[in-house]
């Protein structure tokens, strides 16, 4: 799965004001020159799901831990598609970044269409990366469709080492790297015997339904101008054969590039997935 990164850049942790506290927002590279990329994560993601793409990419980054995720774990509602795309355009604002390249994961490619729907000024090119598209009906709640990953937020760890183990034994994490490690390490808060993620239930369960069902997503991709790259993996998010999006006629509109080996979270992780996410963003 490693990207195989000779060292992980760094981001530097910045925290902007949005409606009910601050967004908390990875800046990697300096602002101000080159066209920054607006990396958006997924639904029980956060900033460091970007690590190895941030790596590889020669310009600036800026990836928001979405509101209920991450150093922004504790922001209240209400969340959904449009709420996210308002806070990346808050975020882009207290930057001082007028337009960037904005590229979303999973329901990161919900967001990130949204945002292109609604303010296609900021927005100087767009990528999704196995989202975005209308998903097939869910066939059960967020603990049935992808797994340990909800299930979670209601467990907690005694230790570091104990929540990695949960990670590992993750289908789609079966190769493990530095950056997936420090997107592990990054979930974590609480106290020491009794470490939990970061991630708000209430924010995962919320966007869950929203993105699924909600009006806002399928009106931005109904949106779309033709031929937006959509990056796909060609496995599932349990490392399924079955990718997310099994249907190509859904993503027809689309110029699809489908890698072979990946799945839904080793898109972001693996060589083969960086490599295909930085192509068509340089």
């Amino acid at each position: 799965m490693s990207a195989n990164s000779t060292t992980l850049r760094v981001p530097v942790q910045r925290h902007v004001p949005v409606a009910g506290g601050e967004l908390s927002v990875a800046v990697w590279g300096e602002l101000g020159g080159d066209l920054p990329v607006l990396a958006i994560h997924g639904l029980t993601a956060s900033s460091r799901a970007w690590l190895e793409v941030a790596t590889r990419l020669p310009g600036p980054v800026i990836a928001p831990d979405l509101r209920g995720r991450g150093g922004s774990g504790e922001l209240p509602g209400p969340y959904g598609m449009a709420a996210h795309a308002a806070d990346c355009v808050a975020a882009l604002d207290a930057l001082g970044v007028d337009r960037a390249a904005v590229v979303g994961h999973s329901m990161g490619g919900f967001v990130a269409a949204v945002l292109a729907h609604r303010h296609p000024g900021r927005v100087a090119r767009l990528v999704l990366v196995d989202g975005g598209a209308p998903l097939p009906p869910p066939h059960g709640g967020p603990e049935t469709m992808i797994g340990p990953a909800a299930r979670r937020l209601d467990m907690r760890f005694d230790s570091v080492a104990a929540y990695r183990d949960h990670w590992r034994a993750h289908p789609s994490f079966a190769q493990w790297s530095p950056a997936v490690e420090a997107y592990v390490d990054y979930d974590l808060t609480g106290p020491d015997g009794a470490l939990r993620s970061r991630v708000s239930k209430a924010a995962m369960t919320a966007d869950f339904t929203d993105l699924h069902t909600g009006a806002d997503g399928l009106a931005a991709f109904e949106a779309l101008p033709d031929g937006v790259p959509f990056v796909r993996a060609e496995r599932g998010m349990l490392d399924e054969p079955v990718p997310l999006y099994p249907d190509l006629g859904v993503l027809s509109k689309l110029a699809v590039t489908t890698v072979p080996g990946t799945n839904h979270y080793s898109i972001l992780f693996g060589d083969a997935g960086v490599s295909a996410v930085v192509a068509v963003l340089t």
